[in-house]
């Protein structure tokens, strides 16, 4: 029984994640990425609290969206749940100073998120999501200036686009063509959740389930036939040059050529994102070799804050979280080996000198070095080793003869050349 408990203690729950300091480098590593490519672009960095009203959720998304919340009632009986996303506390903070913040907004942020749900390849029930918004303009040129942000990302670890593909489409693709059949409102909604799963699901599963939605065979033959187009030309053959989707994707494919970016895109109508709120451009970023979940997610949700009982306000924006990019760049050997950072190794060979080697350390921080003071009476050999392993660039040495001269021996691990220091010189 005793041993039942260890193994159980030291597991962590379900679907979670430890980030040893050699995971933390990584993560630091990609998270800097993220930054960079959103602060090259003029965004501003927010945060918000992980936990939330559950209302917050249930009302963009349904009470079925409790089935994979992590929510509780708390001491005061308030319902709450732990963030699954970050767009609705966006929404609720742009809402909190409606009229107040300047137009338009260029935010992003790096928040860690929870959702219960089946644990599988690329997903857990915590992750982190870089997330990145514009507020407040419906220009195409906010939906270009995205794409451009996720482009400068790839770029920046080492990614082309015969890596990876984006593939962009518009929620009013599928409007304008269900439309013309007469279908709208909440039967359009549902259409999109089931849509969005045509590539997880045998087509005979999504036929039979649109058909559940009273959909006649006609109508899921039209969609059928209309998901599949991969060029820009067949579009507007079925909807015409008159069409707003067709006018709408011809000028972010324009805009997209101006930041010499196009060969990263394609056209691809099946790309509906399953999420109510979406109102016009699309698009997710997949591996090019489709064996991965989408690297990221996102597009354009100009009728968000009404949903939470707010004015309606233009935004775009997308989701990118930390698991499948990681896995993609293991894949194509893009993941770097990261040391601790630690410049310098301390350490006295005899105890006699534990003092001394104390202010050798405290004198090489305030020249701003990062100093790893060995604690304990180790030998030579376990220094050398330790110092390797940590990436540190030298090795000190506080060695009785030469601390009687007022010196310190200090290795350059790199070249091997060793020399003594004098302890002013530090």
């Amino acid at each position: 029984m005793a041993l039942f408990v260890g193994i159980t203690m030291a597991q962590g729950v379900r679907g979670t994640r430890d980030f040893y300091p050699e995971d933390m480098r990584l993560r630091n590593w990609l998270f800097d990425n993220f930054d960079n490519a959103a602060l090259l672009h003029g965004f501003q960095e927010y945060d918000a609290p992980v936990l939330e009203h559950e209302e917050l959720y249930t009302r963009k998304q349904g009470e079925e969206i409790t089935q994979q919340l992590y929510n509780f009632q708390d001491k005061g009986d308030r319902k709450v749940a732990l963030r699954p996303e970050m767009t609705p506390s966006l929404a609720r903070m742009v809402m909190s100073r409606a009229g107040a913040l300047p137009m338009p907004i260029k935010w992003y942020s790096i928040p860690q998120c929870w959702r219960y749900e089946r644990t599988q390849r690329g997903r857990g029930r915590e992750h982190y999501q870089w997330n990145v918004d514009i507020w407040g303009t419906d220009e195409i040129s906010a939906d270009a200036e995205l794409i451009s942000v996720l482009v400068t990302f790839f770029r920046g670890v080492g990614l082309t686009e015969e890596d990876l593909v984006i593939k962009m489409s518009s929620r009013k693709v599928l409007e304008e063509v269900l439309g013309s059949l007469g279908i709208q409102g909440d039967t359009f909604a549902k259409t999109c959740i089931i849509v969005d799963k045509m590539d997880k699901l045998p087509v005979d599963v999504v036929s039979e389930q649109l058909s559940d939605l009273g959909l006649e065979e006609r109508a899921v033959q039209t969609i059928q036939d209309t998901l599949v187009i991969k060029d820009m030309s067949s579009l507007e053959k079925i909807l015409g040059k008159d069409s707003e989707a067709v006018n709408e994707l011809t000028s972010l494919f324009s805009a997209l050529d101006a930041y010499g970016i196009s060969e990263w895109i394609e056209f691809d109508a099946s790309i509906v994102r399953g999420l109510a709120y979406y109102t016009g451009p699309v698009f997710e970023a997949h591996d090019r070799a489709g064996e991965l979940r989408a690297i990221c997610g996102g597009g354009r949700y100009d009728k968000l804050l009404s949903t939470l009982g707010g004015k309606d306000l233009p935004a775009t924006g997308f989701g990118f979280g930390d698991m499948v990019i990681m896995e993609l760049l293991a894949e194509k050997g893009l993941v770097p080996e990261l040391f601790s950072g630690i410049d310098d190794v301390v350490i006295s060979l005899s105890p006699e000198l534990r003092n001394a080697a104390m202010s050798v350390a405290s004198s090489l921080r305030e020249t701003g070095r990062s100093v790893d003071l060995v604690l304990e009476d180790k030998r030579l050999k376990w220094a050398f080793k330790h110092a390797e392993r940590s990436g540190a660039e030298r090795l000190v040495m506080v060695m009785p003869e030469e601390w009687k001269d007022g010196k310190v021996k200090i290795k350059d691990l790199e070249t091997g050349e060793e020399e003594e220091v004098s302890i002013e010189s530090l």
